[in-house]
């Protein structure tokens, strides 16, 4: 782990089972699809750091990708640096969502990982976890199902940042978090954002008062309501058709 990085102490099976299950990230994290004995085969190589504070870096850029890495709980960013050095970021993680992933192909981090709020994260050193996949069939396919979700929210994120409007940046970032926030058992319709607006703006590319427009124009709309971070999404079919992203049948509802 980085100098920024807290000692880790190794998780015991009972303790992974206990946070995937209590976090509701059982079909999301590195256990899902396995029995207790594949789960023991993990729990030889996973070990839980003592939680890391708002601002602490997980791994930087250019560092050797020894690990990926799992919030139990809080949220982390991913981004890189401008030109100007200005923070230009690529992802925002829940938990059960994997970091790292990015220093796979160069065995070093194109990325630097940071935490947004205070979070409990699970370090998995990745040449044990490759000698763990070869003997658990069921974790190899769970890596590969990872490494897709990695490369879907690439493309989630081209597709939030295309050729649209600041609001309709916004309103796809929101229904994307709802969405997420949904397959954890939490509210898709009430939910605290762990990022700053500045952060938003450094995500959508989008500046700092721009941003905040869009919330304004998205709340006189009726779409949602905004109180500092906690956001209320007041009429999901609305937003998701403001966005473009509407199904056929709620587009005939609306119809």
């Amino acid at each position: 782990m980085t100098a920024d990085s807290p000692t880790a102490s190794v998780v015991t099976l009972s303790g992974l089972k206990a946070a995937c299950s209590t976090c509701n990230l059982h079909d999301l994290c590195l256990p899902y699809g396995m029995n207790d004995a594949d789960v023991a085969e993990l729990e030889r190589i996973v070990s839980r750091s003592r939680p890391f504070s708002r601002g602490r870096t997980l791994f930087r850029a250019d560092e050797p990708f020894r690990a990926i890495y799992v919030p139990r709980s809080g949220a982390v960013k991913t981004y890189i640096l401008g030109a100007d050095g200005s923070e230009q970021i690529i992802g925002f993680h829940l938990p059960g969502e994997v970091i790292g992933l990015d220093g796979l192909v160069e065995h070093r981090h194109q990325l630097t990982a940071q935490a947004l709020e205070l979070a409990g994260v699970c370090e998995v050193p990745f040449d044990l976890l490759e000698h763990a996949a070869a003997r658990v069939p069921a974790l190899q396919h769970q890596l590969m199902r990872l490494m897709s979700r990695e490369i879907a929210g690439k493309e989630q994120q081209l597709l939030t940042l295309g050729d649209h409007s600041p609001e309709r940046r916004l309103a796809l970032l929101l229904l994307d978090l709802s969405h997420r926030y949904a397959q954890r058992g939490f509210s898709a319709t009430e939910f605290n954002l762990p990022m700053s607006r500045q952060d938003i703006a450094a995500y959508l590319r989008l500046a700092a008062e721009t941003v905040s427009r869009a919330f304004g124009k998205l709340q006189r709309d009726g779409l949602v309501d905004v109180d500092g971070r906690l956001v209320r999404i007041t009429n999901s079919i609305a937003l998701a058709a403001f966005s473009g992203q509407l199904s056929a049948d709620d587009q005939s509802r609306v119809s």
